[in-house]
């Protein structure tokens, strides 16, 4: 895969002015550590937005084109029982590859290697393995499988160690288990990842209280491991939470429950405001409310006016 900024000819059919800025291509569809490792150099994150469907995927990219910023989507393996892979698959990667921003399309928390090869075979360019329930050396074993196997694909890989609490789904109410700052170190080591989530305090879902992040234990795996680390479980966290998460190394940024809650909530204001007067403007609402919970994260992480660099 082709890095999202290259100096020099145009190597697409495709032109115009958001492919060409400073004399610089931009391909929309790229691979998650492009964007991670553009964003190491400054201080910024890029916002991983989960999508079930093609609305919520319009108001995404609408907000990352209206601010100029790098984007992922993408979709975890507990929601494909509501969103199948065969069709909201193909769906982000078409979307991407049209898009006039870099869009890397993401499978996150995968459990079942043979649904993530599926969606590396629709042309996923990055995939998470979910090991973090395993013993250490399990967990282990099994992400380097995955990586070895994303690599056939020109694909990247994200693996997680600790617990972050509950669950992708709010099924489970997992433990937080904050990451160990060696096992950190060894597993990006053994596995080869390419991004690393980490839990310092963080839990998936809607916080029941404000939860205790472990910055020191953040400050401490950052200085320690080489590769962009990842925040799963950020609704609910004060934007001085988001902005030193940031500061000390975090560079991907899960945003799931606060987008579907805010898709949820602008359909329910248009109902009670009696505007929404037949399909499309459910549509609309749907669109509209997804593309405004981006437009805050992304002025939030820091990543508006960064898709060109």
């Amino acid at each position: 895969m082709l890095p999202f900024a290259l100096s020099g000819a145009i190597l697409l059919a495709k032109t115009g002015d958001y492919f060409l800025r400073k004399a610089v291509l931009v391909l929309p569809l790229v691979n998650m550590g492009e964007l991670l490792n553009e964003a190491r150099k400054g201080d910024w994150a890029v916002g991983s937005f989960s999508v079930a469907n093609m609305e919520m995927v319009m108001g995404v990219l609408m907000a990352a084109e209206e601010k100029e910023s790098p984007v992922i989507l993408q979709i975890a393996e507990v929601r494909l029982k509501n969103s199948p892979l065969e069709l909201i698959g193909p769906l982000m990667v078409s979307a991407a590859e049209n898009a006039d921003i870099p869009v890397a399309v993401h499978f996150d928390h995968g459990i079942t290697p043979e649904v993530i090869e599926q969606a590396l075979d629709f042309g996923f360019s990055s995939v998470m393995i979910d090991g973090s329930q395993l013993p250490i050396d399990r967990n282990i074993a099994v992400t380097k499988e995955i990586v070895e196997t994303a690599r056939e694909y020109g694909a990247e890989v994200e693996g997680e160690i600790g617990s972050v609490g509950g669950s992708e789904d709010n099924t489970e109410d997992i433990a937080v288990r904050c990451t160990s700052p060696e096992q950190a170190l060894e597993f990006v080591a053994k596995t080869g990842v390419d991004a690393l989530a980490v839990a310092i305090g963080n839990a998936h879902g809607n916080y029941i209280k404000k939860p205790q992040l472990r910055f020191d234990i953040l400050e401490s795996i950052s200085s320690l491991v080489d590769v962009p680390l990842v925040l799963h479980g950020g609704t609910g966290l004060t934007d001085e939470d988001y902005k030193r998460c940031i500061e000390l190394g975090i560079k991907k940024i899960n945003i799931a429950t606060a987008t579907f809650n805010a898709v949820e909530s602008r359909v329910r204001q248009e109902y009670q405001a009696d505007r929404i007067n037949g399909y499309y403007d459910l549509q609309t609402a749907e669109v509209n409310g997804a593309c405004e919970n981006a437009l805050r994260h992304i002025e939030l992480f820091g990543s508006a006016g960064k898709a060109f660099l």
